[in-house]
């Protein structure tokens, strides 16, 4: 004789696993999405994915209404495994009242995050909602000031990673805004603070809502995620890859992977990367991929701010987090953006014991009337204030300028750190070779046969008596001039040496970074 119960409990599991909203669900389909289960089974390794709270539901719904409550309150949440190692997540079912957030679906959100905080394991949010139940009025303003809470408590605990999979709107911006990453797709995410119509009402100006918070304006302009791809699919491959890069837990020191990379491997083509010719720029990234395991590269804010690099590279197997100027942008100059930029990424670091290896070629601060009244001065002291309080290992190498700004808001030695390198075509002074023997030597060159000559001449001197690696050598200020092509092993020794460091900052209850 058949299991009633049995056979009733299957029943109602589908029920509460499958969508609510056909034409909803047709509509995901047409745009190239998946379901929020969908996404689920993309991120987890197969079978290991573990659902909470999958029959909750509002409790001030009536037993009349039960086609409202299906799939958990247009949230799912759980956990499982990513490569083997443990990840909570949840993700928004926009077939289920378009996902919007209320009060039940808050405290599921909240449920996971305290869980993983008491786990110490990453969290991933897969964020495609309507945005706050309007019906719940305050209950939902409530419920995402609880998530957002949880989502800064957790900051600097375990990673946070978030995916923008659809509409993310309003107030639920700043959840994903509060996270280490966020991930978008082209034609697909949106993120807004306040939607077009909203803006033409009240400003006149009519803009797209692709326009104004599409995937690109947010990798590009407005800095505010971190990672562009043209597919779902392509996105959840680019989180499992980045988790794999990272500790699981601010007390973790982190995966480590097997190599048959040569630690000792040099690079001759690094002998060639810069010319005699100082006014000849290269790639920096060049740099990056010849000292990378394997030429590993997994650059972070691509299309922000390029006149600085942020990636995660490898080195001996271990992940380092790399800053290095990007001389083809700017000549690698310094803005307020590229400031901003860098010392998110160094604190990010910081926070995860991963090593910090900065590679300078800068000529210092960009030079601009906008950049001053911007605040320039405000945001330069955030990188300064980012490396001087990061106790992880850092490594500096510089392989052409560091004049002034370049110099001291990039990582030296003062600011802290453990070693510095310089190739021989390295060049340290307070202000670039030109400028300076200009103030200088400017009666001698005014008073000389041929100005112009001696200029020249003076600048010449000024580079081999001043600005010259050897001179911060002969000062305690660079640890040694090294051979490009060996950058590689001596960066790795390096960083083998520095493995068990320990610094601690004075004790208190946190400091007041320049924000």
């Amino acid at each position: 004789m058949p299991n009633t119960k049995l056979g009733e409990f299957r029943r109602e599991r589908e029920r509460y696993r499958r969508g609510q909203d056909i034409d909803d669900l047709d509509l995901q389909k047409n745009k190239n999405k998946r379901t929020a289960r969908e996404r689920i089974s993309l991120l987890f390794d197969e079978g290991t994915f573990v659902e909470l709270d999958i029959y909750i539901k509002n409790p001030k719904v009536g037993l009349n209404n039960n086609n409202e409550v299906y799939s958990g309150e247009g949230v799912i949440t759980g956990y499982g495994l990513v490569d083997g190692r443990l990840v909570y997540a949840y993700a928004q079912e926009h077939t289920v009242m378009e996902g919007a957030v209320g009060e039940v679906q808050t405290k599921k959100i909240a449920r996971i995050q305290q869980m993983a905080l008491k786990m110490g394991a990453p969290i991933v949010a897969l964020k495609d909602s309507s945005g706050a139940k309007i019906e719940e009025g305050i209950d939902a303003l409530a419920g995402y000031a609880e998530i957002l809470k949880h989502t800064t408590r957790l900051s600097g605990v375990v990673p946070q990673i978030s995916a923008v999979m659809g509409s993310c709107a309003g107030v639920a911006g700043y959840v994903p805004a509060l996270t280490d990453f966020i991930f978008m797709i082209e034609e697909i995410s949106q993120m807004f603070i306040t939607g077009p119509s909203r803006i033409e009402s009240v400003t006149g100006e009519q803009v797209s809502m692709e326009a104004l918070g599409g995937a690109m304006i947010h990798n590009r302009k407005s800095g505010v995620a971190h990672f562009i791809t043209k597919t779902e699919e392509e996105c959840i491959k680019e989180i499992r890859k980045l988790l794999n890069l990272l500790p699981s837990n601010n007390m973790d020191s982190g995966p480590i992977t097997s190599t048959g990379d040569i630690i000792n491997r040099t690079n001759l083509e690094l002998e060639e990367i810069i010319s005699n010719d100082t006014s000849k720029n290269y790639d920096m990234k060049v740099i990056a991929h010849s000292i990378s395991d394997d030429g590993y590269f997994f650059e972070v804010q691509k299309h922000y701010a390029q006149n600085i690099i942020i990636a995660f590279i490898k080195m001996n197997g271990q992940t380092v987090g790399l800053i290095g100027s990007q001389p083809m942008v700017l000549e690698g100059a310094l803005d307020i953006n590229a400031l901003n930029k860098a010392a998110r990424f160094i604190r990010f670091c910081n926070s995860f014991n991963i090593p910090i290896l900065t590679i300078v070629d800068s000529p210092g601060f960009l030079p601009d009337i906008r950049q001053e009244y911007g605040g320039v001065i405000r945001h330069g002291a955030k990188l300064i204030y980012a490396y001087a309080e990061a106790t992880v290992p850092k490594v500096t190498l510089i392989t052409k300028r560091a004049y002034g700004g370049g110099y001291l808001a990039m990582g030296n030695k003062n600011l802290g750190a453990d070693l510095v390198f310089a190739w021989p075509t390295a060049e340290i002074a307070i202000m670039d070779p030109e400028a300076a023997a200009n103030i200088i030597y400017k009666n001698e060159i005014a008073h000389a046969e041929d100005p112009k000559d001696d200029r020249v001449a003076k600048i010449e001197q000024y580079k081999k008596e001043v600005a010259t690696p050897y001179k911060a050598a002969e000062m305690g200020y660079v640890d040694d001039v090294i051979e490009p092509s060996a950058t590689r092993p001596r960066i790795i020794d390096a960083l083998n040496m520095l493995a068990t460091k320990r610094e601690l900052n004075p004790a208190k209850k946190h400091g007041n970074i320049p924000l």
